[in-house]
């Protein structure tokens, strides 16, 4: 993810990335300008961006002081220290003693943080209670 659109960033975002030409040209030079030519600006920044590992994107634009910041998948969050170490990923025993991560709590909060405190049932593992007390007629049957 680039935020490229404010005046000066964009200009250092245009001469990181090989195009002061796009970065200096006049038209170009406020929000207005840049909406109405976006798709070779995208174009542009895309070309550079393709032939660059990802790491290589981010040190060069952080370099610049362009906002960037990659895009995580769902193996990155698993394996980001620091997602584990804020609560972010948890560990459950689903009723079959199966070992899940799944996603905690999110906000965490001081006062009330949230946590998982039991598991989910297994299919029809409520039956009999259900069926012994219905919900009430106009309630939710969670209530």
């Amino acid at each position: 993810m680039i935020g490229g659109n404010g005046d000066s960033i964009y200009k250092r975002l245009m001469a990181a990335i090989g195009r002061g030409d796009l970065g200096e040209a006049p038209d170009l030079a406020h929000n207005t300008g840049r909406a109405a030519r976006v798709d070779e600006i995208d174009a542009a920044i895309t070309a550079w961006t393709v032939q660059r590992p990802v790491a290589e994107v981010v040190a060069t634009l952080q370099a610049v002081s362009v906002p960037v910041g990659r895009i995580y998948t769902v193996q990155d969050i698993a394996e980001d220290p620091h997602y584990r170490a804020r609560g972010m990923i948890e560990r459950i025993v689903t009723a079959t003693g199966q070992v899940l991560e799944v996603p905690g709590i999110v906000p965490k909060l001081s006062a009330t943080p949230g946590a998982i405190r039991t598991r989910a049932p297994a299919l029809g593992e409520h039956d009999e209670a259900l069926l012994r007390h219905p919900p009430m007629e106009g309630r939710p049957s969670n209530c």
